[in-house]
């Protein structure tokens, strides 16, 4: 029964000291992905800001007309029977 009177005491020590190493590492960064930003670089969200002369994948003129003449046309209602 002396020994529980030394263990509580040890482990609750040693818990209390992982919650503070714990929360630490959280607050010093050691857990910041740091492998994912490195990655997001290679993904291109930005295909608006190409200038036309730079793109490789150049729309084609009449992918640009069929494309300005459907938005510009009104939504048409079907027929009702």
């Amino acid at each position: 029964m002396q020994i529980v009177m030394i263990l509580v005491p040890l482990v609750l020590i040693v818990v209390a000291l992982g919650v503070v190493l714990f929360s630490w590492a959280v607050k010093s960064g050691q857990y910041d992905d740091l492998e994912g930003p490195a990655h997001r670089i290679l993904y291109d969200d930005d295909k608006d800001m190409i200038p036309d002369e730079a793109r490789t994948d150049k729309p084609s003129a009449t992918d640009q007309q069929t494309a300005g003449t459907k938005a510009d046309e009104p939504d048409q209602e079907a027929p009702k029977s």
